[in-house]
Order: C-alpha cells, then structure tokens, then sequence
C-alpha cells in the first residue's frame, strides 16, 4: 500500500513580488532625483581648469542683468550685505559661492568680494570645468 504525502514542495519562484518593489523604488529614485536642485537659477558660468569641493554656506548669484540673489531669494545690492551678515550670523566656518555669469562687468564681481572681506568670510568663485 503506498503512501503518499499530503504537502509537496513548489520548485517554482514567482518574481511579480520583486517586479512590484523594483518598480517603486525606481519610481522613488526618479522622483527624488529630480528635487536635488530644483531651484537653480540658469547662468553661464566661466570656465576654469581647477575645482574645489569645498561646502559653501551660502551662495550669492549675479545674473546677466545685474540682478542679486542670495541662494534663490532677490536681493538689492543695497541689502546685500545686511541679508549676509543675518544669514552668516553663528555660522563656524562662513563660506560664500559666488556664482556670477560671464558676461557680467568684473568691477559687480569684486563689490561682492569687498562685501566678503569686509566680513571675514571665505569666498569661492564658482566656474563650469573646460
């Protein structure tokens, strides 16, 4: 008389589980992705062969019209140096990038400097690589 068992072991691996989170993670990735810089103003920025990995604390922008930003915010030149000495206040190691298109006069560049030494702050020049 031959037994024969109730329970038999299913050889076979369903992946629609694993399709469904590769499918959400990915969906995740995309979607973080894309808020990394979502603020970012276009500017054309000169081109140099060296480049630092310093962190900034902050930056300030110049655009081709000679419009201020600190980070994404418009500032007067006016109120340029108040907005950074509120914005730097406490700050350890107070590091500004300065981010000014190429085509903007070097005399808007250096008042931003001269705003920067006044301070005692660390100023980098932001550049694209050649």
């Amino acid at each position: 008389m031959a037994i024969k068992r109730g329970s038999k072991v299913d050889k076979s691996y369903s992946a629609a589980s694993m399709t469904d989170l590769m499918f959400l993670l990915l969906i995740f990735l995309l979607i973080s992705t894309t808020l990394i810089n979502p603020n970012a103003l276009k500017l054309v920025l000169p081109q140099s062969s060296n480049q630092l990995k310093e962190k900034p604390y902050t930056t300030v922008s110049i655009t081709p019209d000679l419009q201020y930003y600190v980070e994404t915010t418009p500032v007067s030149f006016d109120d340029l140096e108040s907005t950074l000495q509120s914005k730097m206040a406490g700050a350890e190691d107070p590091t500004i990038s300065l981010h000014a298109d190429e085509t903007v006069p070097i005399k808007e560049v250096v008042k931003v400097m001269n705003i920067a030494k006044d301070n005692n702050y660390k100023l980098i020049l932001a550049a694209r690589p050649k």
